[in-house]
This record gives structure tokens, sequence and C-alpha cells, in this order.
């Protein structure tokens, strides 16, 4: 039987991306904060390089000691400014995942309460319970290091290209030959990441749901003797789960390693082409440090965004089993209405419970010992 955690969907999934980003709609002013932030963040991470290139041409060359205190000075200026904007971009981002995260699970509680018991009765409560705490936490994991990282190393990238376009653009040139290898790395380890990935949360789940029925009823497992035989079957999940996880290290193994050494490559050449234009006095030895620097650090937030789609491959996996919980129906019968009481904070409202009027009437009930 296939279960739902085995069913490959599309790696990015817009309908389910508005659904979320509804319970991100109370936070959109602490999100554009952080947004301003990356920003602000990613351009002073460009001064780094330039400030290197001052300090090679016009400081050292000259013999300049003032000026190359100056440099050095401002240099630290702007790694404690770069320190103090990640402190921040990272605190505002993990109150609101932490603020996402509570909502949601409020919601898939207050939804679990209304489902009819049928549902209980085929479903297992440790894939529930995978739904209410791994799952959710996928899609906290994207709120906050996802949707601010892959904003801020887009414009990190921007930024780049840029800077060493204005420094120059042969060496532009030069390093933009090794894309090509990184869309082929990309393009080949993607799948077999998302495959890896799915397989992870699908033996999890399983895991779950036979710890939570063997847990609960453990003096049946002892009244009819099946410690033994259960404990196999669990060796075998246990394993699958470990061997899963160590597929998906053995692949990321790979993965940024080659990302590196293409990084690595583009470096070499940028030495080798720049390294002639220095000696033919084509470009200054503070513009070939620069423009090395900017190479690295072109080559880290591609890295990163490697990472990052996995990360939302994740999210969209939890987010299609959260919000396929979510849209199954309710018992009709349920005692949760729909009143809501505000809270101060503005986040969602949860509905509240009536009693009931009526009565309970047996008619013709009775009983007898044999």
């Amino acid at each position: 039987m296939i279960h739902e955690e085995e069913v490959l969907g599309r790696s990015y999934d817009h309908r389910l991306m508005r659904r979320l980003m509804g319970f991100l709609r109370p936070y959109r002013g602490q999100m554009l904060f952080a947004g301003i932030v990356v920003v602000a963040e990613s351009l002073v991470g460009l001064a780094g390089p330039w400030l290197t290139k001052e300090a090679i041409d016009n400081g050292i060359r000259h013999h300049d000691l003032v000026h190359l205190g100056q440099v050095a000075t401002l240099y630290l200026c702007v790694l404690a400014v770069g320190f103090g904007l990640d402190y921040i971009q990272y605190q505002v981002m993990q109150r609101v995942g932490q603020s996402v995260m509570m909502d949601l699970r409020m919601t898939l509680f207050r939804h679990l309460q209304r489902l009819p018991i049928a549902h209980y009765d085929r479903t297992p409560i440790g894939r529930l319970m995978t739904r209410i705490t791994h799952d959710v936490d996928s899609l906290n994991e994207l709120v906050t290091a996802g949707v601010g990282a892959i904003f801020g190393d887009l414009f990190a990238l921007v930024g780049i290209v840029v800077a060493m376009s204005r420094l120059n653009g042969e060496l532009l040139a030069v390093t933009f030959s090794v894309l090509p290898l990184i869309v082929i790395v990309t393009l080949v380890f993607r799948t077999k990441i998302r495959r890896t990935s799915r397989d992870i949360r699908a033996r999890l789940a399983r895991m779950n749901a036979f710890l939570n029925e063997n847990l609960s009823g453990m003096s049946t497992v002892q009244m009819l003797n099946r410690e033994r035989r259960n404990f196999e079957t669990f060796r075998e999940v246990n394993a699958g789960h470990r061997d899963a996880n160590l597929q998906a290290v053995f692949q990321h193994a790979l993965l940024f390693p080659v990302l590196e050494q293409v990084g690595a490559l583009a470096v070499s050449l940028i030495i080798w082409y720049g390294g002639r234009q220095v000696m033919w006095t084509g470009i200054t030895l503070g513009t070939l440090v620069a423009f090395i620097q900017y190479t690295q650090r072109f080559f880290r937030p591609i890295s990163d965004l490697s990472e990052k789609y996995t990360i939302l491959q994740q999210a969209m996996a939890s987010a299609e089993r959260i919000f396929g919980l979510l849209d199954t129906p309710a018992d009709p019968t349920s005692p949760v209405v729909a009143e809501t009481h505000a809270q101060r904070d503005g986040r969602p409202r949860f509905p509240l419970t009536r009693s009931f009027e009526g009565r309970i009437e047996f008619d013709r009930v009775w009983f007898a010992y044999r």
C-alpha cells in the first residue's frame, strides 16, 4: 500500500504557498522589517572586497600607513554592522517562525477535535502526531531559514554581479564560464535529494505510527507474547529510517564539495587570466584580489540556494499533508461552533465550544448476569 508520505508532488505549489502565506499575514510588518534588514546586510557584505582593493592599491602600494589604518578601521566597522544586522534578522525571523508554528498547531488541533471518530479508526495516531510535530517543524524551517535566506541570497547574487561587472567585465565572463557546470550538478542532484527527503519523512511517519500503536497497546502486546516479533519489526522500521538518513548524508556530502570544486575552478581561471592582466598592467593587484573575493562570495549563495531548495521541497511536502488534513471534512455534529474570541496580538482566532441543550433517553435498556 502506498502511503501519502510516499507520493511525490510538485517541488513548488503556488496554491499551497498561498495558503501558507495566510498564516504569515498577521506578521507581515515583521517580515517586511526582516526583508529590509536582509537587504542592508547584503549591501554591507559587498563592502569587504572593495575595502581590500582600497587597502592594496592606495595603502600598501603607496606605503601610506594612515590610509591603510583608516581602511582597516572601516573594515572592522563593516564587520560589526554586519554582525548586528545578522543578529536582528535572526531574532525577528525566529520569533515569526515560532508564532506561525503555534498558530498552525492550534489550527490543526482545533480541526482534529472536529474530525469524526471513524477518521481515527482508519488513521494511525502516530501519523497524525507527525503532522502536528515534524511537518509543522518543516514549515517553521522554511519561514526561519528559507524565505529570508532565499531573498537575501538572490539579492546578494545581484549585488555581487553588479560589483564584479564594475571591476572588470572580462573577469566576470571568465567567472560565468563555469555556470553550466553548476546547472548540470544541480539538476543531477535535485531529483535524488527530493526522493530521499520524501523517503525520510515516510519512514519517520511509519516509525511514529508503530511506536504509538505499540506503546498505547503494550498490555495487549505482552498478553499475546508478541514482544520478540514486534521488536524485530521495529528493528526493520528503525533501520529503514537510519538508511534513508544516511543516503541523504551521502548525497549532500557529494553535492556541496562538487559545488566548492566548481567555485575553486572559477577562482583558478581568474588567477590565471587576471594574473596575466596584472603583469601587463591591465588591472591592479587590488582589483584582482577583490575580484577573487567577490567570486568566492558569488558561489556561496549558490551553494546556500541548493540547500534552501531542499528545505523548500520538504516544506511543500509537509504543507501538502497538513492542508490535506485540514481539508478533511469535519463531523457536522461537532460541538465546535463558529464563535471566536479576539486576541490582542492579532493572531488567528480560534472557535470556542458551546454546550448542547437536550436530553439522553434510555428506552428498554437492560442487562443481566448469566
